[in-house]
Parts: C-alpha cells; structure tokens; sequence
C-alpha cells in the first residue's frame, strides 16, 4: 500500500462520498475511484460497499482503517523531523567543556538548549582539559569545545573568542589571607600550590606559573590535579593554594575561600569546532553557548 492510497482510503473512508472524498484531496472523482479500485486488487479485498447513494467500509476496510492511520502518522512525524534535522532543530550535537567552565557555562547551555531546542539531544561532557577537547574534535568525539586558547593554531580547528576573565586565588578557609578583600600573588610566594596538569596545550597550568613568574616567584612545589572540582578540594583539605578563573566561584565548596588579586591576571575562554563541517544543529548550539557566556 502506498502512502497516497493509504491517504486515498482514509478520506473516503471519513467522508463515506466519493465526491466529497475528491474534492477534500483536490482530485477528480475519476482518479480517486481508480485509486481504491487499485488499492483492493492488491490487496486481494473489497474495502467499501458501493451503491449509488451511499458508500460504507467493508469488514476488510475497518481493519485496515488503523494500520492506514498509523502509516499515513509516521509518514508525517518522518516529514516533521526531517525537516527539523534541516533546520537544526533536531539531530545531536555533543559538546565539552573545559573543567573551568563545567559549572556556570555548561548548566546555562543545557537549560538554553532543552527551552529553544527541545527535540535536539545534547551530549554534554565536563571536567575535561584543553588537549582531551583538541582531540575529541579532531577525532569526532565532540562538534563543540568550550575550551581555552591554547587551542588556537591547531590545524582544523576554527576559533571564536568568548570572554576574558581574571584570576582569582583559592584558599584554605583557615589560611592568614583568607580575610583579605584582596591579596598580592607574592604573598604566596612560599605556598605549595594545586595546578592542572602540565600536558601540552594545557593552558592553565602554563597561565598560572607565568603569572607567578611576574610576580617573581616560582611555587615551591607543585600538585597536578585533572578536574576543577578536586582541584578546589584539595585546596580545601590544605594541600596548597590555586588560581582558578572567576567564574570557578560558582563551584561553593566547604573550606575554601575566593579572594581577588591585586595583579590583574587573565585568561581567555573560547568555543572550538571543527572548520567547515557544521551541521544545522551544530551552528544553533554554538550560536547558544555564545549568547550563555558572552557578556
């Protein structure tokens, strides 16, 4: 059974009224008759009684009536989605995030996301460093990195800058600075400090040891950590201090502390993808995440 018979037979099927039927598709009476006479040749039974006043379905007509709908409802739910996936309004877009911005960007996107686009399924991944983003772009593994600017260069890979932000110190809450409204980053010159890992293209812990360089130190002693948030509690748990972007903050943990630094020391935070090769979807979710973060 086609789906045009399928349609056929449905509305003659409501209008019991050949002409009716017709005039419903914007089909002339004769091809509409035709159609069904088709339809039941083979299908091997008669689906309407015919007289010249009145047409009614057959027994066989009433069991195809469902199996009719169903086919003529997904052939439209196929229509609808296609057509959603050629607009971006469906498909799966997966994006990660650098660890840095796991907790006030990638929240911000998902709501966005799931208001604007509520048939497109997001797949989100936080916690992860610049060079693990670099890679799952290259690879496929991500359509989008909110990442840092050391990925910037790497053949491929197209960059959109998103916003500046200072750094700012992480504390132990019972450290002697943790009262301050702001500090000198030389006064944890003698401080062992928690920084990400020194991989390459890891731009945090090269942010960070440049900033201690200008202010004419370098830590005594160094504790890598992958993610943000074990980062943050360690420097609870008393292991040394960090620096962190500010919007780190959003990450309350017990026993920690933010404070401002007097130095003005920044870091970029940028959206990555793959150059050329945007879908629909992709294009809406990076035009969202630009819109979440920028200010």
């Amino acid at each position: 059974m086609e789906l045009r018979q399928a349609r056929y037979f449905l509305t003659l099927a409501e209008e019991c009224h050949f002409g009716r039927a017709a005039a419903r598709l914007h089909v002339a009476q004769p091809a509409l008759s035709q159609q069904i006479k088709t339809l039941e040749r083979e299908l091997g039974v008669s689906l309407f009684q015919r007289s010249t006043r009145h047409v009614e379905l057959t027994e066989a007509g009433r069991h195809l009536t469902p199996y009719a709908r169903t086919l003529v409802t997904e052939a439209e739910r196929a229509r609808v989605h296609m057509a959603e996936l050629a607009t971006g309004r469906a498909g799966r877009v997966s994006v990660g995030f650098i660890g840095t911005a796991t907790y006030d960007v990638l929240p911000r996107v998902a709501r966005t996301v799931r208001s604007r686009l509520p048939h497109l399924t997001l797949d989100l991944r936080g916690e992860l460093i610049t060079p693990q983003l670099v890679d799952g772009l290259l690879t496929g593994t991500y359509d989008l990195a909110v990442s840092r600017t050391s990925a910037a260069g790497v053949e491929g890979v197209h960059i959109t800058p998103l916003r500046t932000e200072p750094l700012i110190a992480v504390l132990p809450a019972h450290h002697p600075l943790a009262a301050d409204r702001r500090i000198s980053l030389s006064a944890l010159a003698d401080e062992p400090f928690v920084v990400h890992p020194s991989q390459p293209r890891s731009a945090m812990y090269d942010r960070v040891l440049s900033a201690c360089a200008r202010a004419g130190f370098r830590p005594s002693s160094l504790v890598e950590v992958g993610e943000t948030a074990t980062l943050v509690v360690l420097v609870a748990a008393g292991h040394g201090v960090a620096l962190v972007p500010r919007s780190v903050q959003s990450l309350r943990l017990d026993g920690v502390t933010y404070v401002p630094l007097a130095e003005t020391e920044t870091i970029d935070l940028i959206l990555a993808r793959r150059a050329h090769r945007d879908s629909p979807a992709v294009q809406h979710v990076a035009s969202i995440i630009e819109e979440c973060v920028r200010p």
